[in-house]
Parts: structure tokens; C-alpha cells; sequence
């Protein structure tokens, strides 16, 4: 997968809350082999975590893509992502302007927004968005280069709710990366997502919160990697009816 000039082999990406010790994330995130972790630059800040989180990502040798979780307005989004360009020296940003309150389904209106005026201030944006063909074409007119469209309500497990709404994402969005952010509970779920052509997942919850994340986080590397290779072997097509393997011919005739 290539995003933004930047060649990423793992197409796993991991959150950073939730987990029960630094410790423990660390080494989650080793065990997926993950090249990209998000990180709330609110959500920290509001704990007081301060520096010492940031070296613990930092430890890792992952690359941080700050978000603007928790922002409802494109310019609250918009404030947030300069301020996390300043602290984390990076202008990548993965852009939520949270619209419901019970769903945290985005408002695609803002994040449309929001997307125009940050490309256009050098930010590579990486919006969480509906899986929505005119909102990605939207988004894309916008400058992003990348979609992140969602597979199920964030923290929710649900896995994917519209898979035909991602097939056909990707089937009118041939060339550009999509990776599904929110919902994914399972390694099933992941690896459902990479069978219908998406080019890398996000999650957290999933993770942070399983009984042991660390192994958790194993599993999900290797669902996504299952679940890509799979896609690229070109998988069967579904029949209505069965369909024998054994050939019918030389089949002995009883008399």
C-alpha cells in the first residue's frame, strides 16, 4: 500500500486508548507488526499524559498519525490538527468531525470542510467518513488521497455492516488506498474487510480491550494478511446451487 509517497507494508493500523498499561500497548503493537498507530491529541491532553505517552509511541519506531477525535466542527477539527502538526512534526492527519452523538457517525458536511482547508494548508488527511460513494468523491475533489470509510459505529465490534456498500467503494475508487476505520471486533471482521478488496484496517477498541491484547493484536496481523492474500489469489464466486468436484465422467455404470 502506498499513501501519500509513503510505502506501508503492514496494513494494519492500531489506536492507542484503552489498553491497560503502556506496557501492554507497546507490545501489542510489536506483536501486530504495526507501522502506523493513531493517537488523540485531545483525548491525551485531557488525561494530562503529556510527553511521557508520547515517548512511549515514540519507543515503538511506529509512525504517528494524529487524529482530531472528539471534534464536532470543522473548525474545532481544523484547530486541532495544526496544534498536533506542531507537537508531533508530522503533517499527517487522520480528520474526524464526529456529527451524532449516540453513533459518532461523522458529519460529512464539516469533514468535507475541514478536508478542503487543511489540504490546501499542506495537510495529508486522512478522513473517517460514510461509506459513501459521493461524499468519497467529495472528499477526494477536497484533496485527500486516501478514504477511510467505516465498517460499523466506532467501539461497537459490530463488524461490517454494508460489506456491498465497501465492494462497491472499491470497485468506483480502483486506485485509490481505502482502509476501513471503526467496528471491527474480530479477526474475522478484518479479514472479511481485506476479502472485498479494502487495502488495510484500522481498529482499536478490538484490541485494547480483548482479554490479552497483545495476542489479540497477533491475531488481527494475521486475519488482515489472510484476508489481502486471499483477495489477490481471486477468490470463487458464490453459487446458488452445489456444483460436484469429482468428475462424471468414468464413473462405473451398474447393470
Amino acid at each position: 500500500m502506498r499513501i501519500y509517497e509513503t510505502d506501508i507494508a503492514t496494513p494494519l493500523l492500531l489506536g492507542t486508548a484503552q489498553y491497560p498499561s503502556p506496557k501492554v500497548l507497546q507490545n501489542a503493537i510489536k506483536a501486530a507488526g504495526c507501522e502506523i498507530v493513531t493517537v488523540s491529541l485531545r483525548r491525551e491532553t485531557a488525561q494530562g499524559t503529556g510527553a511521557g505517552f508520547w515517548d512511549v509511541i515514540r519507543q515503538t519506531g511506529a509512525k504517528i498519525l494524529p487524529n482530531t477525535a472528539g471534534c464536532h466542527t470543522a473548525r474545532e477539527a481544523i484547530t486541532t490538527a495544526q496544534m498536533a502538526r506542531d507537537i508531533f512534526e508530522t503533517d499527517w492527519i487522520k480528520l474526524e468531525v464526529i456529527g451524532h452523538a449516540d453513533n459518532l457517525q461523522p458529519d460529512v458536511f464539516e469533514l468535507v470542510h475541514a478536508a478542503r482547508v487543511l489540504s490546501a494548508d499542506g495537510f495529508k488527511v486522512f478522513p473517517y467518513m460514510t461509506d459513501d460513494l459521493v461524499v468519497g468523491e467529495k472528499l477526494i475533489e477536497a484533496g485527500c488521497k486516501v478514504l477511510m470509510p467505516w465498517g460499523a459505529p466506532i467501539g461497537s465490534g459490530q463488524g461490517l455492516r454494508n460489506p456491498d456498500a465497501l465492494r462497491a467503494m472499491r470497485a468506483h475508487f480502483p486506485d485509490i488506498p481505502l482502509i476501513v476505520d471503526a467496528g471491527i471486533g474480530r479477526p474475522s471482521d478484518a479479514a472479511a474487510a481485506m476479502e472485498i478488496g479494502m487495502d488495510a484496517v484500522l481498529l482499536n477498541t478490538a484490541v485494547a480491550k480483548a482479554g490479552d491484547p497483545v495476542q489479540m493484536a497477533r491475531a488481527m496481523a494475521m486475519a488482515v494478511r489472510a484476508g489481502r492474500t486471499g483477495y489477490q489469489a481471486g477468490p470463487m464466486e458464490r453459487r446458488d446451487v452445489a456444483v460436484p468436484s469429482t468428475p462424471v465422467l468414468g464413473l462405473a455404470e451398474l447393470v
